[in-house]
């Protein structure tokens, strides 16, 4: 018996395997996951074994339960060999089942899919077109670039035949080809215009595609297809006026697919040129007005039209209208179009801000739906559209919306709040009143810098003092588990307690106690917010209320520095409470917290040996001066300032031989010592070191004279009334005498020893915009220093978009004649949306005035894609490093 009859006889004898459908059967009726492992792989055992006996009758349907047992998530990459096998095969159901399994098995990164390479292009060439079609469609599924390079001339002469259904295959394939090959682009480019005049939509729908992905790799390309704009907008437009035609109505939209598509092209082709934005004005008006809103299909494609006309160069009533449907699309119930609608509004509010503004009460009543991301979208869309005529109002909504969101949220919403009043404020009595508000409603979530600002504005409205104090003393007797609001309360008792206590009322600004509300806007009461009520406080409840809350178990170490403080400095302020502030200051004398046990000691011995001393020590602090900063209008609580009322970076330096004289001998004491001035890095060459009196500030003030004068400056008579410092411990506390100040010796404990000098300002320098890109700004300040060869620079980055950008790091050269030093920068992601800067001072040394270039090297990540850029800033201002004299 030969060995071929011995093989038929036992292949006769096994049984024949199930079809696919016993199979899926089988499956479905287990009840565990181990019975269904079990049937898989007692299944794939008998397929392996029909595998390796080269069974080719029933190769078939084994190699369709391979593919159904790989979607259940079992491997199957045993059956690869097999379906290259089928693929071989003349039979159109073999070459079917071969062609699914390679697309499903195989992908460009297992080389066995190069086997396939001969018989695809064989089957591109058949007779029948299903079989030229599946060899299409696999090649478009796993196309690979060395794939790519062997069929992509085949790909391109299918793209020339008559037959409909093989064309719209081949520009699909083709658009994969330029997705993996780019420099094979240019040999599809003669085929284009002929498949986009063809009469069968899946053709011309297939050719759109295949053009938008051109245009997507290639800026010449693009500008090559903007001539066929005219085309694309007849192609849409007999889209929209036809009449009905069963086999492209989709609920009442004709091919609304081929519509999307079109539309899409038409803003990549018309984004930066007026000449195609003109042309498509006109297409773009009718699809927006005569598209069926109420299907989600018409919906689709008034969306992709609102992100054209936005895109490209339109007219103004064309973009109001793009905001108008995205109005009408937040009325939707479809929570997927009003979330979208949010996202494409928060996107527009930059380019037409006064558009979007119409739409202000519908975005507001978006914070009042139930779910958390159409919320969150409407909050920072509403921060987008807060400006100084709508601020009270927006604010109002969003406090009320702060009351009630998320827990985790608040951090965000208040500390947004918060920016929002600093930029556009009315005035300090609503601007205070509204960030104590944020304090009460957010709690201890609102952001650290919180508490700072407060106190700062509270510093500096002195005619609200009485009623500054007077509220939070209310607002702290009522919660004391707040901590922020704790911490400035504590602060604000401290310096103002006697108007407190006295109830000193300004007429200006009476006195109005306001009471908080954490819960929903519909539990305020309905008595006036800012109710008028008769505070009547003792010295005794004000030191109850502060020992309290030193002894509050929720009272952070923070505040608690802040009430001991504030505690002693009551002793200033009240006349008849001194020994219950040494009882209250007494058990932390021995805490365990160090700054807490070193402050009470020493408030102790102040209050116990040094009487005389105390209220000097203890008065009240000046107003906390806020930097200005250029990039903002100059403006004080939202009030502009005169002219007059700006202050500037510097003051320019003209002082005689006798004030220089003064100077030393403030600095130095005795002029043979030189004093000590931190090395700020910077050199400069040709200088040598003075070794005379005040050697060091000679070399930082170059252009002042401090020679010896002919009439010294008479020595300086000390005060009869002594100082110490408390905190160089309690057993070496020694009198220092306070020297008087004299006329004309500037104050160095009061500012910048360049800003107290003399009385003629430097004008400040103009910020310049050294890079603006894709949505980054990155802003250059200048501030003078000493020398007039010295300048530091300060690098501000912010961005537009709204994801963060990471790991940013910017990197600088200048010519070898300059010298420049990077700091260390605020950090190192720059936050979306401009909520937030990045900074990092530069400080140059150019002794020899030279023109000021920069090159610098640039490096981030947007969202999760790397960005690096390299340029060179050349327009600093030409005065840059102009003599001090000049000015």
């Amino acid at each position: 018996m030969s060995v071929i009859q011995a093989i038929e006889e036992r292949l006769a004898k096994m049984p024949a395997p199930i079809r696919l459908k016993d199979l899926i059967r089988n499956i479905r009726s287990v009840r565990t996951a181990a019975d269904e492992r079990s049937v898989v792989q007692k299944e794939m055992a008998m397929i392996r074994n029909m595998f390796r006996d080269e069974d080719a009758t029933y190769r078939c349907r084994n190699v369709a339960k391979v593919l159904y047992i790989h979607m259940l998530g079992y491997p199957a990459h045993f059956g690869q060999l097999e379906c290259l096998k089928l693929i071989a095969s003349p039979r159109y159901t073999d070459k079917r089942i071969g062609y699914l399994g390679a697309m499903l098995l195989l992908d460009e990164r297992h080389d066995v899919h190069l086997l396939i390479t001969n018989s695809m292009k064989n089957d591109m060439g058949h007779n029948t077109q299903y079989i030229a079609g599946l060899s299409l469609s696999c090649l478009g599924s796993i196309c690979s670039p060395e794939m790519s390079r062997d069929l992509a001339g085949e790909v391109e002469k299918m793209l020339k035949i008559s037959n409909t259904y093989l064309k719209k295959k081949a520009a699909l394939c083709a658009t994969r080809i330029i997705r993996k090959v780019p420099e094979l682009l240019e040999m599809f480019i003669p085929a284009v215009r002929s498949l986009l005049n063809d009469k069968n939509h899946g053709v011309q729908l297939t050719a759109v595609v295949l053009v938008t992905e051109m245009c997507t790799k290639s800026p010449d390309t693009l500008i090559h297809f903007r001539k066929f704009v005219p085309n694309l907008v007849r192609i849409l437009k007999n889209l929209i006026m036809s009449g009905y035609s069963p086999e492209h109505d989709v609920s009442g939209v004709s091919d609304p697919f081929l519509q999307v598509k079109i539309v899409k092209l038409l803003r990549i082709l018309g984004s930066g040129d007026a000449d195609c934005s003109e042309s498509m004005n006109d297409i773009l008006a009718q699809v927006a007005t005569n598209t069926e809103t109420s299907k989600n299909v018409g919906n689709a494609i008034l969306y992709e039209t609102v992100l054209t006309i936005m895109d490209i160069k339109s007219e103004s009533g064309l973009r109001v209208l793009a905001v108008n449907i995205l109005g009408r699309f937040l009325l939707n119930t479809d929570k997927n179009i009003r979330y979208v609608a949010l996202n494409t509004l928060l996107k527009t509010v930059r380019a037409d801000s006064n558009a979007v503004q119409r739409h202000r009460s519908t975005i507001v009543d978006c914070l009042k739906d139930p779910d958390i991301s159409i919320q969150r979208r409407a909050v920072e869309l509403c921060f987008a559209l807060i400006n100084p005529s709508n601020v009270r109002t927006m604010v109002k909504e969003l406090i009320f919306y702060l009351d009630k969101c998320d827990p985790d949220f608040k951090s965000y919403v208040s500390s947004n709040i918060l920016q929002a009043c600093e930029k556009f404020a009315p005035n300090k009595r609503w601007h205070i009143d509204t960030m104590m508000r944020v304090l009460t409603a957010a709690g201890n979530l609102v952001p650290d810098e919180s508490v700072s600002m407060l106190i700062q504005m509270v510093s500096e409205s002195s005619s609200l003092h009485p009623y500054i104090v007077q509220q939070l003393y209310k607002a702290l007797k009522e919660d004391t588990s707040q901590q922020p609001l704790a911490q400035v309360a504590a602060w604000c008792i401290g310096e103002f307690g006697d108007m407190l206590v006295s109830g000193i009322v300004d007429e200006e600004e009476p006195i109005q106690v306001r009471t908080y509300y954490v819960g929903s806007v519909e539990d305020i009461p309905s008595q006036s917010y800012d109710q008028v009520e008769s505070v009547e406080v003792s010295e005794g409840d004000v030191l109850n209320l502060l020992e309290s809350l030193m002894m509050a178990t929720t009272s952070s170490q923070i505040t608690k520095e802040y009430t001991i403080h504030a505690i002693m400095k009551l002793s200033a302020r009240f006349t008849g409470s001194q020994e219950k502030i040494k009882l209250a200051i007494m058990p932390y004398t021995q805490s365990l917290d160090m700054e807490l046990q070193q402050r009470s000691v020493e408030f102790q011995a102040l209050l116990r040996d040094h009487e005389n001393m105390r209220s000097g020590l203890l008065e009240k602090m000046p107003p906390i001066e806020k930097k200005v900063d250029d990039l903002d209008i100059p403006r004080n609580n939202g009030e502009l300032l005169d002219d007059d009322d700006i202050p500037h970076k510097g003051e320019q330096i003209n002082l005689q031989q006798q004030e220089s004289n003064g100077l030393l001998d403030l600095i130095g004491g005795d002029t043979g010592t030189t004093p000590s001035i931190p090395n700020m890095g910077l050199q400069q060459p040709n200088q040598e070191q003075s070794t005379g009196g005040g050697g060091a500030i000679l070399d930082l003030l170059s252009d002042l004279d401090f020679s010896a004068p002919s009439n010294p400056v008479p020595a300086m008579q000390p005060q009869a009334a002594p100082a110490m410092n408390l905190l160089d411990g309690l057993n070496a506390l020694q009198p220092t005498a306070i020297p008087a100040a004299q006329p004309g010796i500037p104050d160095l404990m009061g500012g910048s020893l360049i800003n107290n000098i003399g009385g003629t300002s430097i004008p400040a320098l103009p910020p310049i915009t050294a890079l603006e890109k894709d949505g980054l700004k990155i802003e250059f300040h200048f501030e003078r220093d000493s020398a007039p060869s010295n300048v530091d620079l300060q690098m501000r980055a912010s961005n537009s978009t709204g994801a963060p950008l990471e790991n940013f790091l910017f990197e600088a050269a200048v010519p070898k004649a300059i010298q420049l030093k990077l700091l260390t920068p605020s950090g190192n992601m720059v936050p979306p949306n401009n909520s937030g800067l990045l900074t990092q001072v530069m400080k140059v040394s150019n002794p020899q005035g030279l023109p000021l270039k920069m090159r610098y090297r640039l490096s981030y990540s947007a969202g999760g894609a790397p960005v690096n850029d390299v340029g060179v800033i050349s327009n600093f201002p030409a005065n840059l490093f102009s003599s001090l004299g000049n000015f």
